[in-house]
């Protein structure tokens, strides 16, 4: 086997892990304290791609020539623009159905999905956008049989800015107020707000964490891949919630391992087999793993309270 080709595979699905990751960490924050999918969340991150693309041709139109300058303008653009709009899809779609049956909010869910995604196909077209790479650059690892591994900038910072946020969020919710009030509705809602904790404003806020989440996952994979089209959000969506179950839902260190895995088969059945049944392959080790561990890598059996 070469050694090259195969480290270099392993480089681009852990990149590709770590989009899903990013992604995943909203739908498991969401699941962990309202037990419900949030179809709605791969839509937001394709808003996310959506307002990069824009954000950067703004950028350049107002003469930002610094790459990493125009890089946090639009981070900051976009996470405000999306949060915004988690809080909205909360308010709207799920807050007004929080006590009716399971399914009621689950079709809520899907319509938000396909109203987004048709929005943006009439405010921007169904034809693809693209945007010039804004990062360059990269690192030579090692060189096998004339084959250069490469890590370029962009993997480095996609990797780097999920690592970091998984660990910022999982001192969040282990750490603050705000962890333990997510945590205290997880349990019992009705319990804690008897206690005192505002259980709307809490679900809000982990709906508009959730939706930054994916804004700064959108950011990221325009940079990577630098074009992005309306349907971007369902795959994408359905691949980190795949990785979501996969990690353990409810589990944030879970999701990033869940994403990793999901990631590096995807890129290496791509690489060695072909790219045409990589979704297949996927999904294939989500349903092994369920089959013989329901709850998930690092997830923890549900106790049904009674």
């Amino acid at each position: 086997m070469d050694t090259g080709y195969l480290a270099q595979q392993a480089i681009n699905g852990v990149t590709l892990g770590a989009i899903y990751g990013l992604i995943a960490i909203g739908y498991t924050m969401v699941y962990g304290i309202i037990g419900m999918i949030n179809f709605a969340h791969g839509e937001v991150y394709m808003i996310g791609s959506f307002l990069a693309i824009l954000g950067f041709i703004l950028s350049a139109i107002f003469g930002i020539s610094s790459a990493p300058v125009a890089i946090v303008v639009v981070l900051i653009g976009a996470v405000g623009f999306t949060s915004l709009y988690g809080w909205a899809v909360e308010r709207i779609a799920y807050r007004p159905l929080r006590q009716a049956p399971r399914l009621a909010p689950l079709i809520s869910a899907i319509g938000m999905s396909i109203f987004l995604q048709n929005a943006v196909q009439m405010l921007q077209g169904a034809r693809s956008k693209a945007i010039q790479p804004v990062l360059t650059g990269g690192v030579t690892l090692f060189t096998d049989n004339d084959f250069d591994v490469r890590l370029s900038l962009i993997q480095t910072v996609i990797i780097l800015a999920t690592f970091g946020i998984m660990a910022v969020f999982t001192i969040l919710i282990n750490k603050t107020n705000f962890g333990r009030h997510q945590r205290a509705c997880e349990q019992d809602r009705t319990m804690a707000s008897l206690l005192g904790i505002n259980v709307d404003r809490t679900i809000s806020l982990t709906f508009v964490a959730g939706a930054a989440l994916a804004a700064v996952a959108g950011v990221m994979v325009t940079m990577y891949y630098g074009v992005v089209d309306f349907m971007v959000g369902f795959l994408a969506g359905l691949k980190a919630f795949t990785a979501a179950v996969l990690g353990g839902i409810g589990s944030l260190p879970g999701a990033v391992l869940g994403a990793m895995i999901i990631g590096l088969v995807e890129s290496l059945w791509a690489g060695y087999v072909g790219s045409a049944y990589k979704d297949v392959a996927a999904f294939s080790v989500l349903i092994l793993v369920l089959v013989f561990r329901p709850s998930g890598l690092l997830g923890r059996p549900e106790i049904e309270k009674v």
